[in-house]
């Protein structure tokens, strides 16, 4: 038995290679980060494993993979490269997923994006490489009022600092939670009152758009709003038109519909906001976290477990 990290980069073939014991299976680190699907047959011959971090697996494609049976995928998000339920019953292939490894890394993005744009962090900076001196009034959070959507691990450590900087947390999930700290209301009374709402959510055919034009709508007027899960969860045209007229006040973002996102997207173009490269996660102490997990549920399928 064999794994194939198909699309590594330097940084994370370099901490598989750390993090790898003796005993491990052989793994073969590609470090190829812009492989094509077409490619993944030829790369993986008879492996049976194939460790993915963001390239596309269609089922037509896997069907070319004769030895595969496990996909582990770095991540929660695996539905965006792939249909794990179809490779499971056309193909026979397990798709593993990785949860909770960014947990505190995602947090403190979203924590510092949401301050970033309270503070027009991003605006000054632009206008002072661009020989402007634009100062503007920045907004205090603390005794303000942040609205989390969706409350797992991540949303659990945003509150934790939220709550730490003298904030009100509230909070929305889909299934009943309690935390110390936090206030679970329904969705628009979260909308309404929170001064900063900060989106949490894994994308999946449920929370595709979740956030619409109308649910945007519902917010407080100058809000704050912050996305470190996945772009295709919002209307991002309804996000940039809400900002652009003023109803947001500012739009703080790492994730995108489209990544990377194309040269002169409307998002590029609205003032206020803040856009960060879909960078949360990448930490070393989250890299490390994600790799183990990665070598540990290989370890497990060769027990066969």
């Amino acid at each position: 038995m064999r794994a194939v990290f198909v699309d590594a980069n330097p940084t994370l073939a370099a901490v598989a290679e750390r993090l790898r014991r003796a005993s491990d299976i052989p793994l073969q680190n590609n470090i190829q980060p812009d492989i094509t699907s077409e490619a993944l047959p030829a790369l993986l011959g008879d492996a049976e494993i194939a460790i993915i971090d963001h390239t596309h697996l269609p089922t037509s494609i896997a069907r070319q993979c004769k030895g595969l049976k496990h996909v582990v995928f770095l991540g929660t998000g695996a539905r965006s490269y792939m249909n794990p339920e179809e490779l499971e019953a056309e193909c026979g292939i397990q798709v593993h997923i990785i949860k909770g490894y960014g947990d505190t890394a995602v947090a403190e993005m979203a924590f510092a994006l949401m301050w970033a744009a309270a503070k027009g962090l991003a605006y000054m900076d632009r206008g002072i490489r661009a020989g402007k001196w634009l100062r503007t009034d920045g907004v205090e959070l603390t005794r303000k009022t942040v609205g989390l959507i969706g409350f797992g691990g991540i949303g659990a450590e945003m509150a934790r600092l939220c709550n730490g900087a003298g904030m009100r947390v509230l909070a929305w999930n889909r299934t009943a939670r309690e935390a110390p700290g936090v206030t679970f209301v329904d969705l628009d009374t979260l909308l309404a009152e929170s001064h900063v709402v900060s989106l949490h959510l894994l994308l999946n055919d449920e929370t595709r758009g979740f956030l619409s034009a109308e649910r945007i709508a519902k917010m407080r007027s100058g809000a704050i709003f912050v996305n470190t899960a996945r772009g295709a969860i919002t209307d991002e045209a309804a996000l940039a038109k809400a900002a652009e007229s003023g109803a947001i006040g500012h739009i703080a973002l790492d994730v995108y519909a489209e990544e990377p996102l194309p040269a002169g997207h409307f998002l590029s173009k609205v003032e206020n906001a803040t856009l960060a490269a879909h960078s949360a996660f990448r930490t070393p102490e989250a890299s490390d976290n994600l790799i183990e997990a990665a070598l540990e549920h290989c370890r497990r399928i060769a027990r066969g477990g």
